[in-house]
């Protein structure tokens, strides 16, 4: 995974938090609940970025 790609998900996933946090302290559960879909969208792009890689070492591994 490339470290933008990693810096992006992260910042997803704390403006994720942020949101939930936000809309817990103003009783917008609405703002809640997309704070914590934020949240949930950055740790599958993560999931599949994990996946990536795995699949690249493994060919890569059979490539020596």
């Amino acid at each position: 995974m490339g470290i933008a790609d990693k810096a992006k998900n992260a910042a997803e996933e704390l403006a994720g938090k942020a949101k939930e946090a936000i809309g817990d302290l103003t009783g917008n559960k609405d703002l809640k609940a997309e704070g914590q879909a934020d949240q949930t969208e950055a740790g599958l792009k993560n999931a599949g970025e994990n996946v990536k890689d795995a699949a690249q070492n493994v060919k890569d591994a059979f490539k020596k």
